[in-house]
């Protein structure tokens, strides 16, 4: 009696479609320009000199994403749905035209930063907006598409940027992005549903704010310093900066997590550790295309490509694990995850060799798939369930976008960390290709016990603001089918 799933036609169908394009647009033009810039970056020092600036592009971006992530729920209590959007997409445009205009490199890395800030606060509402623009029963095909779009810009930024840089025209693909914002901004006051606004100004966090900030901002230092040891030593202080941000916000009534990601016996906050070592491992593609080349003799084209198959995994497996709707089958979805991406990269690690031969790279493939079908399994089921924590609406939305910063802090970290193990293997490419594969299956396998522990508790109901469209809150009792609406 369990009922079926909500469809995609229904998500992609005429009454949700423009909201649907709108949200996933906004997380996917984020997504694309965290490397669209970089693959850019040799054409662009080329052209306007600042080759001292260079790691610098994708740092600052980064941190002001990071920022903005954490400012979601507060623009949306003041400006609504519609104009938090309109306010994503007018940054994220400006910024985008200050790139493409750019004459120095330091004026590139403002637009940059600016880009950043629209990119977050676009990433942000993608997550929170669904709770308000799609009803409950098409929140786990929302948010698998949501996620999916990191996987897709991941996959599609280097390579935008590398068609770009090819003729020549790295302005061009910032105006692209800006083209992309006006379009997509153009119709959000069509599509999306007006929220409640409070005229009454939410205070920012500004302790919580500082303190995470300056992690990002350490561990994206740290992953462009020289020496594995004072990178080590950068993480190290970026760990100690986020112990102090959860000891600060479990005393402070300011957060920037909802309330019940502290409450005892929560699972909220295991659901945000699982979440973040997920998206930690997919920063592994950082370097899988320079094994690819010097391992294995790929071109670079090919390469590149090879070194997205794991966000890939991610986007595939999404369609089918979104499907999913028995409480029993949701857990262990969120339970294999983990263990598949550990997997996943224990073997990749098992399998590297001094001058591959084109059949073991024809097994690296599949390897790495399985590894992103590990996230794609798991996680638009707990984005739903940290949308789905708590019945209060600002604390829904709260969550909701605390995705977006979990997703962007554990991507920084991950490559910061990638960058040291990589070092650890000093000239010997072999060596540094399996102490970032081994280093990744230990860190993601973490994730083993913290989904456990995400699925102790049963999954929470539905929020009370939408009675006419959830889901049973048990869905495996035959008393509750009327559940769902048509």
């Amino acid at each position: 009696m369990t009922p079926a799933p909500a469809s995609w036609r229904e998500l992609l169908g005429p009454e949700h479609l423009g909201a649907v394009i709108v949200m996933a647009g906004g997380v996917l033009v984020g997504a694309v320009n965290i490397y669209l810039a970089s693959s850019m970056l040799p054409t662009v020092v080329a052209d306007i000199g600042g080759a001292s600036f260079y790691a610098w592009s994708m740092t600052i971006y980064l941190v002001a994403t990071v920022i903005a992530t954490m400012l979601v729920s507060r623009f949306l209590s003041r400006w609504g749905n519609v104009g938090a959007y309109l306010l994503g997409f007018a940054v994220f445009m400006v910024g985008s035209l200050a790139c493409a205009a750019s004459m120095t490199m330091p004026m590139l890395l403002v637009g940059r930063g600016v880009q950043g800030l629209g990119a977050g606060l676009l990433s942000g509402l993608g997550f929170a907006v669904i709770r308000s623009a799609l009803p409950r029963r098409l929140w786990t095909r929302g948010n698998a598409l949501m996620s999916a779009m990191y996987g897709i810009g991941n996959f599609v930024g280097p390579a935008l940027g590398g068609l770009f840089a090819q003729f020549g025209s790295w302005r061009l693909a910032f105006v692209l992005m800006a083209v992309i914002a006006v379009a997509c901004g153009a119709v959000v006051p069509r599509v999306l549903p007006r929220s409640e606004r409070s005229d009454a100004r939410a205070p920012i966090p500004i302790v919580s704010l500082m303190l995470v900030t300056a992690a990002t901002l350490a561990v994206s230092v740290a992953g462009v310093l020289p020496g594995a040891m004072t990178r080590a030593a950068g993480i190290v202080v970026a760990l100690l900066l986020v112990v102090g941000f959860v000891l600060h916000e479990r005393r402070s009534e300011l957060r920037v997590f909802p309330r019940t990601t502290y409450r005892a016996g929560s699972p909220l906050k295991w659901v945000y550790l699982t979440l973040g070592l997920l998206a930690f491992g997919v920063a592994a593609e950082s370097f899988l295309p320079l094994f690819g080349q010097r391992l294995a003799g790929l071109p670079p084209v090919a390469a590149g490509f090879f070194g997205a198959v794991i966000s890939l995994g991610w986007s595939v497996t999404q369609i089918g694990s979104s499907s999913a709707v028995r409480e029993r089958t949701v857990r262990r979805l969120i339970a294999i995850g983990p263990v598949l991406l550990a997997l996943g990269f224990l073997a990749q690690g098992l399998l590297q060799r001094e001058s591959v031969p084109i059949w073991l790279v024809a097994i690296w493939v599949p390897v790495l798939f399985v590894a992103g079908s590990g996230i794609g399994i798991a996680y638009p089921h707990l984005s739903v369930a940290a949308m789905a924590s708590t019945p209060d609406p600002e604390e829904g939305r709260q969550a909701a976008a605390a995705i977006a910063t979990v997703t962007t802090m554990s991507t920084a970290f991950g490559t910061a960390v990638a960058g040291v193990l990589v070092n650890l293997g000093g000239r010997s490419m072999l060596d540094s290709a399996r102490y970032l594969l081994f280093g990744f299956a230990i860190i993601c396998a973490i994730g083993i016990v913290t989904a456990r522990a995400a699925t102790r508790s049963s999954r929470p109901g539905p929020s009370s603001s939408e009675p006419s469209s959830s889901e049973p809150s048990e869905p495996s009792e035959p008393s509750e089918p009327s559940g769902r609406t048509r």
